[in-house]
């Protein structure tokens, strides 16, 4: 079954704080011109834009490097495979700070205030990140009844499963365009602040809280932020 949802901006609860460490401060608090300008492009975001995702679940046969579905082959990495381990199924999602965003952030490129498009990048990361989590939780209340849990979200282009590998995801999507996402030649999606991936579902599977340890991508942002750089 296809789940498709809206959500306001304001359903994600986003705070200044997670926009401080998207910005790289951690857990210090910036200055007072910083906080000021953050606090009102969340007030303003919050006027218009709209996050969405879909998700859908599918059978698959996964092998130590390779998810198979359907006629494609999915080279997602060792990595990846030991935490599907022991999936019965598995979720494909796609999810975004929408088209209203993008506008607004291009609309902001345009500007010569590097320090707004800076927070409008990072508020950016935290809403399709928010956006993905808000997935997350839909999807636990769906699989609870049924005893089934959920792994952590894997993304193409981290974890040694190649970014190139999105065109095959999209491909097994319902439709060419989930939630108004395009992907570009170089699979790049457009609107940029997007997420896609795969989530295994089972009785024996396991989200871990802390997930940066079995990854070798040492240019992820959230590794910095985890380990404070």
């Amino acid at each position: 079954m296809i789940q498709e949802h809206n959500i306001p901006f304001n359903e994600l609860s986003i705070t200044p704080e997670e926009v401080y460490e998207a910005m790289g401060y951690g857990t210090e608090t910036p200055g007072e011109d910083i906080r000021e300008i953050v606090e009102e492009v969340i007030e303003h975001v919050a006027s218009f834009a709209i996050g969405r995702f879909m998700y859908f679940t599918t059978n698959g046969s996964l092998d130590k490097n390779t998810l198979q579905i359907a006629q494609n082959t999915l080279n997602i990495g060792s990595i990846i495979a030991k935490q599907l381990v022991h999936s019965e199924a598995f979720v494909l999602f796609a999810a975004t700070a929408g088209q209203e965003f993008e506008q607004w952030m291009e609309k902001v490129k345009q500007c010569d205030d590097m320090v707004l498009q800076y927070i409008a990048d990072s508020l950016g990361s935290c809403f399709a990140e928010k956006v993905a989590d808000y997935m997350e939780n839909v999807l636990t209340s769906n699989i609870a009844p049924q005893g089934l849990k959920h792994t952590n979200r894997f993304s193409p282009g981290y974890c040694d499963w190649h970014v190139s590998e999105q065109q095959k995801l999209f491909s097994l999507f319902p439709t060419p365009s989930p939630c108004g996402i395009q992907l570009t030649e170089s699979s790049l999606m457009i609107p940029i602040k997007s997420v896609s991936g795969i989530i295994g579902i089972g009785a024996q599977v396991r989200r871990m809280e802390y997930s940066c340890g079995v990854c070798t991508f040492e240019r992820c942002y959230k590794k910095k932020i985890k380990l404070g750089i």
